[in-house]
């Protein structure tokens, strides 16, 4: 029997009538109309799209130009994106090129996400591949260390260091972490270690890490003007500034520097793309151009750990893959290690050349995402029941950072809960679970509220001059992060004051207008204006993340040309027809789907608003390919993906 929409008096569509308003619909601004026209004029495009691109600061024909073909001799030529512009560079790569002339034994003391890992394995390659063409009889003492999420938790130990310096380890190189290592900087001179912090988390605003070198974009002084780098790209302009000095050390200076620019730098790409894409850093400037390269080398990838890990993710090997099938298919199962195991397969994974070990590493990473999926799955049914608690009567959260605990809730996955409890709740949140006396917790965070600052204010409110509570020291054991996450441990009895803090500081900074639902649509269109060659465009402007969103369209106006088809009694199928002013002669439906995560999403929404065949309505939209039964020949298989619709008499 098909799938019926639900009835408009059954508690669920009543419940769901009373939640937030609807979000607004904003046109993005910027886009003046002279300097759209001659953008398409130059570049014979249709408006849309150069609309598209002015909004986001691409306004002149050049650098459109360098924004839709983007290339490696542009990436490493650009002076913007010398390494040596990076503050600390020039010491640490004279110390490293002196550990590798020396054989010394080198520590590289990574972390357990996507950008920890894959920075880990391209420092180490970079490393051994220098020390080879230097002198293949003196290889590179090469280890790695990548914190255990549960037994040591984030950012680096001291205990960890004491072992390296009593295995003969001399120089320690931090990759996406370190930045706030103040006391194992000093640990580490005690131990006569030499420290490289390479590292993208803002710095504390009171002290730098002691050590040999900080190479971090965002501390105070650094010139690099990519202030948005993630760690793995931290790690790649240490890598090529190190290969670039390393040159004339080699027998052949000219085709060491040849295989560098033409093999080793282009492959190193492929992990920088997937780091950059994976910690959510901004698609603008030098990261998209990281991105797309990135991306187009990951075609068909040669190394057996990619590929083995991008089959089981069901990622097509005959093309590149798109930012989205990385964020969330190739992503999720490299964080897994670290989430629900340790990381250290990732980065053997990413450098073995046994394919079948690659196979062996790939199907264990993929069976540790099944079972962060199964513990994600199960703590979100007690947030779920937990939510509905804090709604008041007229559908409203309590406009606050929200902070959810429970000490059955994996370590691993409390970032994954964050983000969801956001995106139910429109509300920042941190998600705590309990161990050994100590609460372990991730915050995610909504659109100007920045995070880091909140918990920074939480650890130091009561300190002498800041307010009237009685100071007992720092609130946190640790803590860091940025704007839109952070990760944080304190003891389990403090986490009543970590509530309160965040509720006084929530009070003066989330205001209304922050926890106002807004949609942003880039442009205008009739369907008659939705086209392959329109489409084609769209895939130009990719690949869209932070910084770079995916392009959403308004069509005003379209007629529910058939009933509306439930899909798995949560997601909708709709046909739509062009009608009034823009409606064409011979009108043709173009399908479009709304997806949901469960019942309360596109079902009860269209059964509240009483949409039916023949309902006029308004609607926001990404465009999709479809290949499939319901494709659309005469939109050439094209199909709307829904992010909001309302009657057509309703105001944006």
């Amino acid at each position: 029997m098909p799938s019926k929409l639900p009835d408009r008096d059954s508690p669920a569509v009543q419940e769901q009538s009373n939640s937030a308003p609807s979000p607004a619909w904003i046109l993005r601004a910027g886009a003046e109309a002279q300097t759209v026209q001659t953008l398409a004029a130059h570049l014979v495009c249709p408006a849309a799209i150069a609309r598209i691109l002015v909004t986001r600061g691409i306004d002149t024909p050049s650098a459109a130009e360098a924004f839709l073909n983007p290339t490696l001799e542009a990436l490493l030529d650009d002076p913007a994106n010398d390494p040596a512009q990076l503050l600390g560079m020039d010491a640490a790569v004279e110390r490293i090129l002196r550990a590798i002339r020396n054989a010394e034994p080198v520590l590289i003391y990574g972390d357990y996400d996507v950008d920890g890992t894959t920075a880990t394995a391209l420092l180490k390659t970079t490393i051994e591949r220098i020390a080879l063409a230097i002198d293949p009889q003196k290889p590179a003492q090469v280890t790695y260390h990548l914190p255990h999420r549960i037994r040591e938790g984030y950012g680096m130990q001291n205990a960890i260091l004491g072992e390296a310096a009593a295995s003969g380890v001399r120089l320690v190189i931090s990759v996406d972490t370190g930045i706030r290592a103040i006391a194992e900087a000093v640990e580490a001179r005690a131990l006569a270690l030499d420290l490289i912090v390479t590292d993208h988390h803002l710095p504390d605003d009171s002290a730098l890490p002691d050590a040999l070198a900080v190479i971090n974009p965002t501390q105070h002084g650094c010139p690099y003007p990519n202030k948005n780098l993630c760690g793995a790209a931290v790690a790649f302009k240490l890598a090529q500034a190190l290969l670039a000095a390393a040159a004339v050390l080699t027998p052949d200076a000219a085709a060491f520097r040849a295989r560098t620019r033409d093999v080793l730098l282009p492959s190193f790409l492929k992990l920088v793309a997937i780091a950059t894409i994976a910690d959510s850093v901004p698609l603008t400037g030098e990261n998209r151009a990281i991105a797309a390269l990135g991306l187009a080398a990951l075609a068909n990838p040669v190394q057996p750990g990619l590929r083995a890990l991008m089959q089981l993710a069901k990622i097509p090997l005959d093309r590149a893959p798109t930012a989205t099938e990385i964020g969330f298919r190739l992503a999720p199962r490299i964080n897994a290690a670290g989430r629900m195991d340790i990381a250290d397969d990732v980065v053997e994974l990413l450098l073995t050349r046994d394919a079948a070990r690659a196979r062996e590493l790939a199907g264990k990473l993929d069976r540790l995402n099944q079972d962060r999926r199964a513990s994600e799955a199960r703590a979100l049914e007690a947030i779920d029941r937990e939510l509905l608690t804090l709604v008041d009567c007229d559908g409203e959260y309590p406009r606050e950072c929200l902070i959810l605990d429970n000490p059955d809730w994996h370590r691993g996955v409390l970032g994954i809960l964050a983000s969801r409890v956001v995106e139910r709740t429109g509300r920042p949140a941190l998600i705590v679970t309990h161990a050994d006396g100590d609460a372990h917790g991730s915050g995610r965070s909504v659109p100007g509220f920045h995070l880091l600052d909140a918990i920074t204010f939480a650890d130091k409110a009561g300190a002498p001059g800041l307010d009237s509570e009685t100071w007992e020291g720092p609130l946190f054991h640790r803590f860091g992060g940025h704007a839109h996450a952070v990760g944080f441990s304190l003891a389990s009895e403090r986490l009543p004051l970590l509530r309160a803090r965040m509720k006084s500081y929530a009070a003066a900074h989330l205001t209304d207008s922050l926890l106002i639902p807004q949609l942003d649509y880039d442009a205008e269109l009739s369907l008659a204006e939705i086209t392959p060659s329109l489409m084609a465009w769209v895939a130009r402007l990719a690949p869209f993340g932070m910084g770079n969103p995916e392009p959403v369209f308004l069509t005003r106006d379209v007629t529910l040309a058939a009933p509306i088809r439930l899909i798995q009694d949560k997601h909708i199928a709709l046909q739509l027809m062009q009608c009034g002013p823009r409606q064409q002669s011979d009108p043709a439906a173009i399908p479009a789907l709304g997806w949901s995560r469960d019942p309360l999403g596109w079902p009860a929404r269209c059964t509240r608003l009483a949409l039916a065949k023949g309902s006029v309505v308004d609607v926001l939209y990404r465009l999709r390919h479809n290949t499939g039964r319901y494709a659309s020949p005469h939109f050439g298989g094209l199909e709307l993906e829904l992010a909001d619709l309302r009657p057509a008499s309703a105001p944006l």
